[in-house]
C-alpha cells in the first residue's frame, strides 16, 4: 500500500495504514495487490472530476481501479472535503477519513451505489469494516 499525502504536512499514514489493513482483511484480499492512497486538496479533485468524470465540482473521493493483476488502483481523497463533510456530519475527521479510504476501497474491488440494491451492499460492507475498527458513527 502506498500513502501519498500532496496537501499537508501532517501525517495521516499509520492510520490510513491501519484502515487498510482491515480492508485487506476483512475483503480477504491479499497483500500483494497493491492501492495507492494519494490525499489532495479541493482543486486537485475537481480537476480529477471535470478529466474523468466530466463532472466538474469538487467530490469527496474519487477512484480509479486497476486493469493490472497486481494492483488495485488509485483513491483520491480531498483532505479538506473530509475535513468539511466531518463537520457537516458532526463526526471526527478521523471517522470521516477512514469511510472515505474504506469506500474507496470497495470502489477498486467493483463495488458501487448506483443501484439501491448495490447501495444497501457497498454500506454494509462499509460499515462492518469501520466497526471492526471501532469507528462507529
Amino acid at each position: 500500500m502506498n500513502i501519498i499525502n500532496q496537501v499537508t504536512s501532517e501525517n495521516h499514514r499509520p492510520f490510513i495504514k491501519k484502515v487498510l489493513k482491515q480492508c485487506y482483511k476483512s475483503m480477504k484480499i491479499s497483500r500483494k495487490k497493491v492501492i495507492n492512497i494519494i490525499l489532495v486538496d479541493n482543486e486537485t479533485i475537481k480537476q480529477l472530476n471535470t478529466n474523468y468524470r466530466n463532472k466538474p465540482q469538487v467530490t469527496d473521493v474519487l477512484t480509479f481501479p486497476s486493469d493490472t493483476e497486481s494492483e488495485l488502483g488509485d483513491v483520491f481523497i480531498a483532505l479538506h472535503m473530509a475535513l468539511q463533510q466531518a463537520k457537516t456530519y458532526g463526526h471526527s475527521f478521523k471517522r470521516e477519513l477512514a469511510f472515505l479510504t474504506v469506500h474507496g476501497f470497495l470502489h477498486a474491488l467493483g463495488y458501487d451505489h448506483d443501484t439501491q440494491a448495490n447501495e444497501i451492499e457497498m454500506f454494509a460492507r462499509q460499515e462492518h469494516i469501520l466497526n471492526g475498527l471501532k469507528i462507529f458513527r
